[in-house]
């Protein structure tokens, strides 16, 4: 056990080392509880939304797209990154209506978690998306994607054999499973 109670670490300087459209690397120089000095590397990110968009029957809406830094492609949750000032629940509407085209008649906020928590500020909230229409989708020119409407069991089956294997998508599932969202 710690034998120090405080266990925060004090920013003394803060630099950008890397600023891009998605990621902010900063460095910062804290004070440790002990007294002493180190540095902090972590990327710095906006926030994101992951929505759960959970049809009358149970079916879930799964969204198939390739990843680039894994040169895969992936089974996931529809998500999105939180626009400047953005509100999370009005980014949950626009990112589903933008990638998939469907609009919910109800939102509930479900939890939020932190997936990177060594080296990024990232949090990610998720929403139930319930009574859903189908529309056109909207995406960016750079977003391609194919969406899927998935059984729920079905969905939890490919968590088991590694089809659905990102976090942000097996958390959310699993939340929706333990009865938090569903």
């Amino acid at each position: 056990m710690s034998k120090h109670t405080d266990l925060d670490e004090h920013t003394l300087q803060s630099e950008t080392v890397f600023q891009g459209r998605l990621l902010h690397v900063k460095r910062d120089r804290v004070r440790l509880p002990s007294g002493a000095v180190s540095s902090r590397e972590y990327i710095a990110h906006p926030g994101a939304v992951v929505i759960l968009a959970h049809f009358d029957n149970g079916d879930v809406l799964l969204e198939r797209q390739h990843r680039y830094a894994l040169r895969r492609d992936f089974f996931e949750l529809p998500a999105g990154k939180l626009g400047p000032g953005e509100d999370a629940e009005d980014c949950a509407r626009r990112e589903l209506a933008e990638e998939t085209g469907y609009a919910a008649a109800s939102w509930r906020r479900l939890a939020t978690l932190y997936p990177c928590i060594g080296y990024s500020d990232e949090s990610l909230a998720y929403f139930v998306a319930e009574g859903l229409q189908a529309g056109t989708p909207q995406r960016d020119d750079d977003e391609f994607l194919e969406v899927l409407r998935l059984p729920f069991a079905q969905a939890l089956a490919w968590i088991r054999d590694g089809r659905i294997c990102d976090a942000k998508s097996v958390a959310g599932l699993l939340l929706l499973r333990e009865g938090t969202g569903g």
